[in-house]
């Protein structure tokens, strides 16, 4: 176990980012086409192909889900990962036609310091693209790549964050998040995650939580202060399990899994977010509909948090004037 998306079989995980923009992609690639459904409870979301991932809808399997910055700009990623599927003959077969089913979500990076202005059109496909042609079924970088490279929080830098685990019936949940939420990860301004009561083998430095919480801790911080915007913020996640599951069963685990937002981040689900969760079953593994799912679903919130915390914990800073210092340049010793 790798502690990484990539420990489920089967799938593959690319980045691509531009470092001049400060934004970028990652693209989860599914080897054969996994059953995906979504949970939205953020208030200003941005997604592509969101309706289809619904239970009432026709298609219950999709190719891959695309990660992405550039808020509405960043719908196009999911353009340049379909365009490399379908050089692999990979799609959705409607009569002669192979149509490649490739939803994803985006978050606001626009005012982190990279230079926005890259002319008529954004660069948003061809990293995809380049996102999905990368892609690797073994360890991938975490921290400020991909989706995650221009990410922020309320007072450190954000970045993308992954983690799994196994359940005792040997059935696999793991995680994928790109954190760029108007709150904190952190409680308060110190060096303890929220997430802290979930972590495994120190992979958040191992602080646990602070020994009593003072009313600073507990006081509300967000990206901007008072000045935040509805459109400035965003967490996404994508979390992926090897059991036999429907359409609407992956759909409850996106829901049981959204609490590992309220476990990591403080607060969430704001009007101020587009959080949003993806969950996408291989189904290898058969698992008891209700014991089993509602265990898969706690599990999968746990790791959930860890990964949007260990998105933090990994991060750079960025190179601009001004810019949210990482967790690692305050607290690593």
């Amino acid at each position: 176990m790798k502690n990484l998306l990539t420990d489920i079989p089967g799938i593959r995980v690319g980045h691509a980012h531009d470092e001049r923009v400060a934004s970028g992609v990652t693209a989860v690639i599914f080897d054969k086409a996994a059953v995906a459904s979504v949970d939205v409870r953020g208030g200003g979301p941005g997604i592509r192909d969101g309706a289809l991932l619904e239970p009432v809808n026709t298609v219950e399997r999709v190719d891959a889900i695309t990660l992405s910055g550039g808020s509405a700009f960043g719908l196009e990623a999911g353009g340049g990962v379909q365009a490399w599927l379908a050089e692999q003959g990979r799609g959705f077969a409607v009569g002669d036609a192979l149509i490649p089913i490739v939803p994803g979500a985006v978050q606001f990076d626009m005012l982190n310091g990279g230079n926005k202005k890259w002319g008529r059109f954004p660069p948003y496909r061809d990293l995809g693209y380049t996102a999905a042609a990368a892609a690797t079924d073994g360890a991938f970088a975490l921290g400020s790549v991909g989706a995650g490279f221009g990410a922020t929080t309320a007072n450190f830098k954000g970045g993308l964050g992954s983690a799994s685990a196994v359940m005792a019936n040997g059935v696999r949940v793991a995680a994928i998040a790109s954190v760029n939420a108007v709150g904190s990860v952190t409680v308060g301004d110190g060096p303890w995650f929220w997430a802290a009561p979930f972590e495994q083998n120190n992979e958040l430095g191992g602080r646990g939580l602070p020994p009593a919480f003072t009313a600073d801790m507990l006081a509300m911080r967000l990206k901007g202060g008072p000045a935040a915007t509805a459109i400035e913020n965003t967490t996404l996640a994508i979390v992926v399990t090897d059991a036999i599951l429907t359409k609407p069963q992956v759909k409850r685990l996106a829901i049981i899994a959204q609490t590992g937002f309220a476990r990591a981040i403080y607060p969430v689900h704001a009007p101020l977010d587009g959080d949003v969760v993806f969950a996408a079953a291989t189904c290898e593994n058969a698992i008891d509909p209700l014991y089993g799912l509602t265990e898969l679903g706690a599990v999968a919130a746990n790791v959930v948090a860890r990964a949007i915390a260990r998105g933090v914990y990994e991060a750079n800073a960025l190179p601009f004037a001004g810019a949210l210092p990482s967790w690692k340049m305050r607290f690593a010793r």
